[in-house]
């Protein structure tokens, strides 16, 4: 049996399987070894500190791999704007076919992209914002459950729930996101009517990867009680690994609601950066990570996860067809 889906049919990958877009971890090295395992790395494009230095991770990404690879942009409340003119020109230059966008109103970067034939996958945590990205022209939507590491948004909806009433409601193909690690939630997307999995959380846990082992192995350690939400107060909720340095912020936000004043210096991106790529403390920043980490038993490379999802996945919906009798 092989997975032929709206997703691998779209993007000309073998597996129905995107790695997506995370900051400080969603570098070139990743990209191409999910690419090269079958299915579509994604680069982050606000990881780079300007569209020059993504134009040359880029660039890096095609050096290493042949196959279709995407870059992620997305648009959250931070500090500085980023160049997102600059970012959607290098991606038009570079002649990069997939963006998934994510966040705020992505109407102006999907028309830009649009006209020159970029396919858009846009991630989001509510059907009614999947309908409105769909109306913009959004070519796919990858469907945010609440489980999902970094930003569930506020409706606090999970995946059983907001892929049924995606594949209800949308006229476009979806991919499910938030919470995905093995095959059998692949067959699961599938049998919702979706047409693939997004997986960000469980990418991390690679050989490939670029962070530190300490962070890989803090993830395979973990259980589903091993993340928890801050910044709702804020209307911002993240979803992170629940660590000291998360605990102190909770519990400053709970002391000054609605103020990002107080909490600002223990959720600055450098602060993880560090952790990530130099010193490997799981315990000094605030990370985001999703409650697929209770599904995480071991450090792969992509090619062997990719494969291995892709085969639960078969085997899974053969089960599935052999509950079916005709009598």
């Amino acid at each position: 049996m092989v997975l032929k889906t709206a997703l691998t049919r779209a993007i000309g990958i073998q597996y129905p399987i995107i790695q997506g877009g995370m900051h400080y971890v969603g570098y070139a090295q990743l990209a191409a070894a999910v690419s090269n395992a079958g299915g579509l790395g994604i680069i982050t494009a606000l990881t780079q500190p300007n569209p020059v230095a993504l134009q040359e991770e880029i660039r890096k990404c095609k050096e290493m791999t042949s196959k279709p690879f995407g870059v992620n942009i997305t648009l959250l409340p931070v500090g500085t704007e980023p160049d997102f003119d600059g970012i959607v020109r290098v991606i038009l230059e570079e002649g990069v076919g997939v963006v998934e966008t994510a966040g705020r109103n992505p109407q102006k970067i999907i028309e830009k992209l649009k006209e020159h034939g970029v396919y858009i996958i846009h991630k989001c945590v509510t059907v009614r914002h999947a309908l409105t990205a769909q109306r913009y022209g959004a070519d796919m939507i990858s469907m945010d459950g609440f489980e999902c590491g970094g930003h569930p948004g506020e409706d606090e909806v999970g995946n059983w729930v907001l892929l049924a009433k995606a594949g209800k409601k949308l006229g476009i193909p979806f991919v499910a996101s938030g919470g995905c690690a093995t095959g059998t939630q692949l067959a699961a997307a599938i049998a919702l009517g979706g047409c693939g999995i997004n997986c960000g959380t469980r990418f991390m846990a690679t050989k490939e990867a670029p962070l530190h082992d300490n962070i890989k192995r803090a993830l395979v350690d973990a259980d589903e009680r091993s993340t928890m939400l801050l910044l709702k107060s804020l209307r911002n909720t993240e979803r992170v690994y629940k660590n000291d340095t998360a605990l102190e912020v909770a519990r400053i936000e709970q002391e000054n609601p609605g103020q990002i004043e107080p909490i600002y210096p223990f959720l600055r991106g450098e602060n993880y950066r560090k952790s990530f790529q130099e010193t490997g403390d799981v315990n000094s920043s605030v990370w985001s990570c999703g409650q697929t980490v209770a599904l995480i038993e071991d450090i792969p490379t992509c090619a062997e996860l990719v494969k291995r999802m892709a085969d639960e996945a078969e085997a899974s919906i053969r089960s599935m067809q052999a509950t079916i009798s005709d009598a």
